[in-house]
């Protein structure tokens, strides 16, 4: 399944891997997701560098700081790249701790599985109800489902860094949606998860 035009997605995943080869960065947002989730591929590149990184990107690109939103971006065309620097990004968890807990993705440095829904949570809550927020919701759900996914972690993080608001509307989230064409997730498929999500989440509180 797709959600973004696969022109695109390609251009933006090429761009990605290019940007790997110059400069060092956590990658984040729907390309991370897809990493661990491998279901649907995403349009805009989402990272994090430090100063010194970034620097360098002026060095090469015309980059724009976006104050209101308290980042940095390229503008590729058909995609955008959101640059997040420590100290001044927002991004629902510390910069520092998404460094401590980091791993690595087919060659890419992203955020622990548990701390990318919680940004991603924390992206969602501001952009609800327009297109991105729709891709938010498919990006958190396709996270919140893996096996892997360590529900004890999840809330242990959300209580350290004061997202257990959020998390009541991922349950929200959760309860209301019935089916999940996009993920090829019907009613029954759905239901089930639902319940075995709930049961974790009843233990780990």
């Amino acid at each position: 399944m797709q959600y973004y035009n696969d022109i695109i997605t390609q251009k933006s995943f090429a761009y990605l891997q290019d940007l790997k080869r110059k400069h060092k960065f956590i990658l984040i947002g729907g390309w991370a997701v897809y990493l661990y989730s491998k279901s649907l591929k995403s349009k805009d590149v989402d990272i994090i560098v430090d100063y010194e990184v970034l620097a360098k990107m002026k060095e090469a690109n015309e980059v724009f700081k976006n104050e209101r939103l308290n980042k940095y971006e390229i503008n590729e065309g058909n995609f955008d790249v959101d640059i997040y620097v420590p100290h001044y990004s927002k991004l629902g968890v510390e910069i520092e701790e998404i460094k401590k807990f980091s791993i690595n993705k087919e060659g890419f440095i992203v955020p622990a599985l548990e701390s990318l829904l919680l940004m991603k949570l924390f992206a969602w809550h501001s952009r609800r109800g327009s297109s991105k927020g729709q891709k938010d919701e498919l990006d958190i759900l396709s996270l919140a489902f893996l096996p892997e996914f360590d529900w004890e972690k999840y809330v242990k993080f959300a209580k350290k860094f004061n997202l257990l608001e959020y998390g009541k509307e991922f349950i929200q989230l959760l309860k209301s949606t019935h089916s999940i064409k996009e993920l090829n997730i019907n009613e029954q498929k759905m239901s089930k998860m639902k319940k075995n999500i709930m049961s974790k989440l009843e233990l780990c509180t």
